[in-house]
């Protein structure tokens, strides 16, 4: 995975891409996401300002991720 990653961060560098991804481990270093939820972007910002809201889709997904072992993603 970690292999993958690297790679993937080659290719996209100096283009724009957009990255659809459930693992945040994958998009946590991007500079900018956006949570869809029901069809409609619910949150925008970076891994460090969507993590700080306490009652986010994607701070409450980060917890998720995290209590299940993804302990490099918090």
């Amino acid at each position: 995975e970690k292999i993958v990653q690297e790679a993937l961060d080659t290719l996209m560098e100096g283009r724009t891409s957009i990255i659809i991804a459930h693992r945040l481990a994958t998009i946590k270093d991007v500079d900018c996401i956006y949570v869809i939820d029901k069809g409609k972007i619910a949150e925008q910002g970076t891994h460090t300002e969507l993590t700080s809201r306490p009652d986010g889709i994607y701070n409450a997904l980060a917890k998720l991720q995290f209590e299940s072992g993804e302990k490099e993603l918090i």
